[in-house]
């Protein structure tokens, strides 16, 4: 087998890889997160920095900057049960968020797909 042919074997097997880890994230639409939010069938807990809460934020939202979350777990114990949605501002962290919160036990938990940005898209309600 030629070096282009393991090369190309390899570059497909981690495209494949990437695939399937991107694919394990649960992922909700800022629409239907805003439904789910309304009525009260889910909460959102927002994982931005204070800064960017401070500019910014979903009402009601829960504020656990992602550095914090691990330590501060304990603090969502009691939605164990009920739907987690994980926001960011893009969607980046809020997936990091989801896989921290299913390592600890909590399975019904969805990332925000684009975040705090995907929700301003739609415009939807903030508080500044």
């Amino acid at each position: 087998m030629g070096i282009f042919s393991k090369t190309f074997i390899l570059s497909v097997l981690f495209t494949m890889s990437v695939s399937i880890a991107q694919a394990a994230v649960e992922l909700v639409t800022a629409k239907d997160a805003s439904t789910l939010y309304a009525e009260k069938k889910a909460i959102i807990v927002d994982v931005r920095e204070d800064d960017e809460w401070n500019d910014e934020h979903i009402a009601g939202a829960l504020h656990i900057p992602l550095k914090q979350l691990n330590d501060r777990v304990s603090e969502l114990q009691s939605y164990k049960d009920t739907t987690i949605i994980t926001q960011c501002k893009s969607g980046g962290r809020s997936a990091k968020a989801l896989e921290l919160l299913k390592a600890a036990g909590f399975t019904k938990v969805y990332s925000m797909d684009g975040g705090i940005k995907a929700w301003d898209q739609q415009g939807l309600a903030t508080t500044k």
